[in-house]
């Protein structure tokens, strides 16, 4: 059985990914501190699950932009 690129999870080649060097950096960033906070509790499970929360947020707006080609408006962190 052989698989096709249509089961791929990702779309974009290498190259395509990194079009956007300030963004790729912030998820460069944000991974490694994921990383290094994998196997530390640094939080309370309450606060785990708000900053889960947040980080989803973050990430639908960050996706969501790019595949509008960052053309929808700036989002605001508060």
């Amino acid at each position: 059985m052989s698989q096709t690129s249509s089961t791929s999870t990702s779309h974009a080649s290498p190259q395509e990914r990194r079009v956007n060097p300030r963004l790729r950096e912030l998820v460069d960033e944000m991974m490694a501190s994921i990383r290094a906070a994998a196997n530390v509790d640094l939080w309370t499970p309450e606060e785990r699950a708000t900053y889960e929360a947040d980080m989803a947020r973050i990430m639908a707006t960050v996706r969501d932009q790019a595949l509008e080609g960052g053309r929808a408006p700036r989002a605001r962190l508060e």
